[in-house]
């Protein structure tokens, strides 16, 4: 079976992404972002198929273990999903600059636009998608010969990149929130790259809301 390690940045929503993980077929564990100390990394992540980086307050600076995880993880090939922290965390360890959003988003849905590659393969574009953020990743500064922005917000926000050759992704919006469109999908898409067939298809038929009422 797929092992999954995800790492809870202290938030609320980190079991939503942990119950969607297991219902695309993915075995997971969870540990705090201060549970796993830097030189330890190797030993205990190898271990498992791909990492999940939560979201969850602050800065990148204070995600614990996730930026030195970001840099062993490009080495080591190792598949990694940050979400909204996390995504901003894979940015700037990267030498993205990270700095406050123009509109402060609190459970709010916005519209991107996407490259229908990668985490995207097989969702609609444009796409609705919710967001609970202060920061953004500044788009001039995120490296393009390394990194490639694939997906953006009407007015130019950087919701999503993807290394251009390791199996690094990031996305700045909740794919567990309910009013997010195709979230599963994008789950099921990343679990096919750290190795789980059938995960893709598994969640094209599956939604949050449909999950919540049965």
């Amino acid at each position: 079976m797929t092992k999954i390690l995800v790492i809870d940045n202290y938030d609320s929503f980190v079991y939503t992404l942990v119950s969607y993980l297991r219902e695309l077929g993915a075995d997971v564990d969870v540990v705090r972002n201060d549970d796993i100390p830097a030189s330890a990394i190797a030993e205990t992540v190898s271990a498992y198929d791909g990492v999940l980086l939560s979201p969850g307050p602050g800065v990148p600076a204070e995600s614990g273990v996730c930026p030195p995880l970001l840099s062993w993880a490009e080495t080591a090939g190792m598949p990694v999903f940050g979400v909204c922290l996390g995504h901003q965390a894979l940015g700037e360890v990267f030498g993205a600059e990270v700095t406050h959003s123009p509109v402060l988003m609190h459970g709010k849905t916005s519209v991107i636009t996407h490259d229908g590659e990668g985490i995207f393969f097989g969702c609609p574009s444009p796409l609705t998608v919710t967001r609970y953020h202060s920061l953004a990743i500044v788009d001039e500064t995120l490296d393009l010969g390394k990194f490639a922005v694939t997906a953006r917000t009407d007015d130019g926000i950087v919701m999503a990149i993807e290394h251009r050759e390791k199996p690094l992704f990031g996305v700045q919006f909740h794919p567990e929130s309910v009013l997010t469109e195709c979230g599963y999908l994008m789950l099921g898409n990343w679990l096919e790259v750290c190795g789980l067939e059938g995960a893709a298809q598994a969640a094209a038929g599956m939604s949050p809301l449909a999950t919540a009422i049965a």
